[in-house]
């Protein structure tokens, strides 16, 4: 399939060395993606060879979220921002798009932020690494609590969405996880930790304040098409104060107010699943690059048994609608 959307693909700067402490993986597959995140060009050549017309860029985790400063988080993410710009997408112009990187850690900050990435750099939403330290490493704020509604307000007043990626869990709930340390990132923490930062969105009432905005999971939901209906069965044989403030069930917000992606899922019948779940007008191609390989998840994506309906809105259409792109010169 030609000219697929592509919306978690990352990017470091060297003037930020974002990846974070943890390191889980081989040195050689990790010494290759760090390579990938700090340039571009081959970045383009991927796309060529795997039918990618457009590829979304995102400061990788756990990014400007993992700054306990909120001076220094408001300082970088601006020059973030303007390094995407200045240096990635400015490149190729006609492939590149980026989603902000914002400082939550003064949610008004964040919102201002948004708003000059949107407005004046031309970014498509802002994707944000879960919680954002507030002081120190084990202190979190999340993207439920009353302090971040000047953002949530920001959102929906420029009418772009907001990508909700995974990071580890914070240090001091990391019991469960020793001696399997490898558990903390990609290979599950992260989904875990991410699923239930967006059931808390989901019961918090955020989408009954504001029904027009919509927020992007990957790696097909984190699981959330298959682990939500039990959870809002549960939910009706409890106490109402035990479950936040939303007015409709937990699924209706899923199916109206989220978007999932592939990114990092190249399994048919968990693609299936999800259709069958979601449908495929809320269903989004991509890659997780450089952590995933282009070179593999596109020939299986483009050839996996859906129909080639499915298949272009997926891989393209869907997303042209929702960040309203252009693709006749890619």
């Amino acid at each position: 399939m030609l000219g697929k959307i592509a919306l978690e693909e990352h990017y470091e700067s060297p003037d930020f060395p974002a990846t974070g402490s943890h390191d889980f993986t081989a040195k050689d597959y990790f010494a290759d993606v760090q390579r990938r995140l700090r340039e571009v060009d081959q970045r383009v050549e991927d796309m060529d060879r795997n039918g990618i017309g457009i590829d979304i860029l995102s400061l990788t985790q756990p990014g400007i979220e993992g700054l306990t400063d909120t001076q220094q988080a408001v300082d970088l993410a601006r020059r973030m921002n303007d390094h995407a710009a200045e240096q990635l997408v400015v490149r190729h112009p006609e492939r590149l798009r980026a989603f902000a990187a914002v400082p939550l850690q003064d949610p008004q900050q964040a919102a201002n932020e948004l708003e000059r990435a949107v407005r004046d750099l031309g970014f498509v939403g802002a994707l944000i690494n879960g919680y954002s330290n507030i002081g120190d490493e084990n202190t979190a704020q999340y993207l439920d609590e009353p302090q971040v509604e000047p953002f949530w307000a920001k959102v929906e007043e420029l009418n772009v969405p907001v990508y909700l990626h995974p990071r580890i869990p914070l240090p001091n709930q990391q019991r469960i996880y020793q001696g399997y340390e490898g558990l903390l990132g990609s290979a599950w923490g992260f989904g875990v930790e991410t699923a239930t930062h967006a059931v808390r969105l989901i019961l918090s009432g955020l989408f009954d304040r504001h029904p027009n905005v919509n927020v992007i999971l990957g790696h097909l939901g984190e699981a959330l098409p298959f682990t939500l209906p039990r959870l809002e069965h549960r939910l009706r044989h409890q106490r109402r104060e035990t479950h936040g403030a939303h007015e409709k069930p937990p699924m209706h917000y899923l199916l109206n107010n989220f978007y999932l992606t592939t990114s990092g899922v190249f399994r048919t019948q968990a693609l299936i699943n999800t259709l069958t779940e979601v449908g495929s007008n809320r269903i989004l191609f991509s890659v997780d690059y450089p952590y995933e390989s282009m070179d593999e998840i596109s020939p299986w994506f483009d050839t996996c048994p859906i129909s080639d309906n499915d298949r272009e809105k997926i891989g393209r259409t869907n997303s042209e609608r929702l960040f309203g792109l252009n693709q006749a010169a890619a």
